[in-house]
């Protein structure tokens, strides 16, 4: 007999969030525009500090300091000299004193010249390096804008927001072919979105109607009192069965609808979303011996109160279901942290390791195999929570409890 295939493996996460907040200082970060501007502003000024030496060589090279001198006093009489530059040139010296200091302060003057030269054109240098790298930076910008645009668009369909498109003008070059091919994968992308979509909703559209038939003729069947235990028996298990079905086809519907983005919003306090939930799941885990405490702040975000009452519906039940045969316990907590509304829901249970934690999120597994063959669920349940949370702009995150269990935390903007 052929061994039964192992289940897919989940595929990676990505590793980048779209709805992590921008750093404190993005001028910082080592980005591509500033090493461009770095690039054009450093080639600009090592040309400079080439050219100014050059031009520091020939201008040397033509004044020639301790070269001899262009000219000598062969005789005067009765000759008067003075000079500001050259004090030490007077009527005192001796003719070849006087040649002597005429030539060194001629040497002198050329040094002055020189070093003039140098520092008025190392001010220069400096000054138009400035120009240099504040142009650069905005040349950049202007070059890097259609980046801005595909990333701008790359971050609202991360989002789920399949309908953007760059839709770049300009020249036909590498940017604009690179923004076509992104805008033709978009439209791939989208249109086998909604064919999926579309498929999902409406095959669960048509099962809704035979199930329904098919509980209705079971609790018929039931309700005679003369039927055989055997057929009694039965009945029960096609029901179970039946409702099993009607729960995954509900979890799909649930699903391929909270895969989109919500669209008509209004304010919901998740800390009456927590209440209802666990009202719905008290009993149920009264009769598991489960205590359900709880810490409700006001937290209102703008969404959808159903698909929100689904989310924390869902987190209570897994905590309740998945926990501990004796003195096991669930807390729900909401509360503000940052600007942004947190439910958390931790539980006791069997440990968790965490390199598991991302198959929990996936269709129809659960821990180390499928959940389908669990009657503790369809296997939807943490799948529908991250669809519903990503849908009204949030992500739910889940870590292992010390000791055991898992403590889930969905945040969501407000």
């Amino acid at each position: 007999m052929a061994a039964t295939p192992a289940p897919p493996a989940a595929p990676p996460k990505p590793t980048w969030d779209p709805n992590r907040p921008e750093p404190p200082f993005p001028w910082l970060r080592p980005t591509i525009r500033i090493r461009l501007t770095l690039l054009y502003g450093g080639m600009f000024l090592i040309a400079g500090i080439l050219l100014l030496s050059i031009i520091y060589l020939l201008a040397a090279q033509a004044l020639r300091t301790g070269s001899e001198p262009l000219f000598k006093i062969v005789e005067f009489n009765d000759l008067k000299v003075t000079s500001n530059d050259c004090p030490g040139v007077n009527n005192k010296l001796s003719l070849t004193e006087f040649n002597d200091a005429i030539s060194a302060c001629t040497d002198h003057q050329r040094q002055v010249a020189l070093d003039h030269l140098l520092s008025r054109s190392l001010l220069a240098l400096l000054g138009l390096a400035v120009i240099a790298f504040a142009f650069g930076y905005a040349m950049a910008g202007r070059v890097l804008s259609p980046l801005g645009r595909i990333t701008r668009t790359a971050r609202a369909v991360a989002g789920s927001d399949l309908s953007r498109r760059i839709e770049l003008d300009g020249p036909d070059d590498e940017l604009k072919e690179l923004a076509d091919t992104f805008d033709d994968m978009l439209e791939r992308l989208q249109r086998a979105f909604t064919a999926q979509q579309r498929f999902v909703g409406n095959a669960s559209h048509e099962l809704r109607t035979p199930l329904a038939i098919n509980r209705t003729l079971l609790e018929v069947h039931l309700s005679d009192p003369g039927a055989p235990v055997e057929l009694q028996q039965l009945g029960k298990t096609l029901l179970a069965t039946n409702e099993r079905s009607e729960q995954l086809v509900e979890g799909l519907l649930l699903l391929a609808r909270s895969d989109n983005q919500i669209v008509e919003r209004k304010p919901v306090d998740l800390a009456e979303v927590a209440a209802q939930a666990i009202d719905q799941v008290h009993a149920e885990a009264e009769a598991k011996g489960v205590e359900i405490r709880s810490t409700r702040a006001p937290a209102v975000v703008q969404g959808n109160g159903v698909l929100l009452e689904r989310i924390a519906l869902n987190l209570v039940q897994n905590a309740a279901r998945y926990n501990v045969p004796e003195g096991g316990w669930v807390e729900v907590t909401t509360e503000v942290q940052h600007g942004q509304a947190v439910l958390v829901v931790s539980n006791t249970g069997p440990v968790v390791p965490a390199y598991e934690i991302d198959n929990l999120f996936e269709p129809f597994r659960r821990l180390r195999t499928e959940r389908t063959g669990s009657d503790k669920g369809v296997g939807l349940g943490l799948s529908i929570v991250r669809s519903v949370a990503r849908a009204h702009g949030g992500h739910i995150s889940a870590r292992p409890r010390e000791g055991g269990g898992l403590v889930m935390r969905v945040t969501l903007p407000i």
